[in-house]
């Protein structure tokens, strides 16, 4: 007994070993695998991406400011709006989609990295890129159109803060199950359909929620012209309610509606990316 008690310890021992030196170096391999020059140019192409689509979003808001200045009672200010996030988006996700999967938003990547088709590291340097693009569109606009001012995104007087999150982060579980659902494979090649599909339940998501919570359901668009603005007042809801949103869309996605079969089938992104 003395002889099999000590024989199970070591045995014990040995695992414990062995799980403790696997863990840094998953780590490291993880990390090694984020800085390949494919992931760079992932990277690139997600600041690319969410630089023009925030361009034409925060300048959108601009111009029907300047064409009306009662814009907040003007509903054509909203439909043009929509548009302008519609057709950015889909256009923005088209171009980067074999490259870096077209994310352009951080809830995005949030939702697939908790669905595991892209690592904890990548999904950091794809937030870098992203927040970093949505700054610089936003400064851009401010420098080039010196007499109009970056509007930060504001919520409804009628609204609570918890309200917005909720509207934020329905709105987004719609538009990241969109994103699942269009690039899954499974369902046939993706062509310009999938980026339109996206780009469409965007418009419409901001039709329904723009005078209530702004329509963002990006936290990098939200947080640049935020930065330009001046202003972080309710910035806490384009982050909370996004993010919450994209998570349970991708879990629900992969592990209850459509359940994977093969791991990797609606990555969109190269193995360089570290997925």
């Amino acid at each position: 007994m003395h002889r099999i008690s000590h024989t199970l310890k070591s045995i014990s021992h040995s695992c414990s070993m062995r799980l403790n030196n696997m863990a840094p170096t998953m780590l490291r391999e993880r990390f090694q695998q984020s800085v390949t020059a494919n992931s760079f140019r992932s990277y690139l192409a997600e600041f690319l991406s969410t630089f023009f689509y925030v361009f034409a979003v925060v300048g959108s808001s601009m111009s029907a400011r300047k064409l009306n200045p009662n814009v907040a009672s003007d509903p054509s200010s909203l439909v043009v709006v929509a548009i302008a996030n519609a057709l950015a988006l889909s256009a923005t996700v088209y171009s980067a989609w074999n490259i870096s999967g077209g994310h352009v938003n951080p809830a995005v990547t949030f939702g697939m990295a908790v669905g595991g088709h892209i690592s904890v590291p990548t999904a950091l340097f794809y937030w870098v890129s992203q927040l970093l693009a949505a700054v610089f569109a936003s400064l851009v606009l401010k420098v080039a159109v010196v007499g109009q001012h970056v509007q930060p995104y504001i919520i409804a007087e009628e609204m609570t803060g918890f309200g917005a999150s909720i509207m934020e982060g329905i709105m987004t579980f719609g538009l990241v199950y969109t994103v699942y659902a269009a690039g899954d494979t499974r369902r046939g090649t993706m062509g310009v359909v999938g980026p339109i599909a996206i780009g469409f339940i965007a418009g419409a998501n901001v039709l329904a929620s723009g005078p209530f919570s702004g329509g963002s359901m990006n936290p990098a668009c939200a947080f640049g012209s935020a930065i330009t603005g001046g202003s972080f007042k309710n910035q806490a809801v384009y982050w909370v309610g996004p993010l919450i949103g994209a998570a349970v869309a991708g879990l629900l996605y992969d592990n209850v509606v459509f359940p994977s079969q093969a791991p990797d089938s609606i990555r969109g992104v190269t193995e360089g990316t570290g997925v």
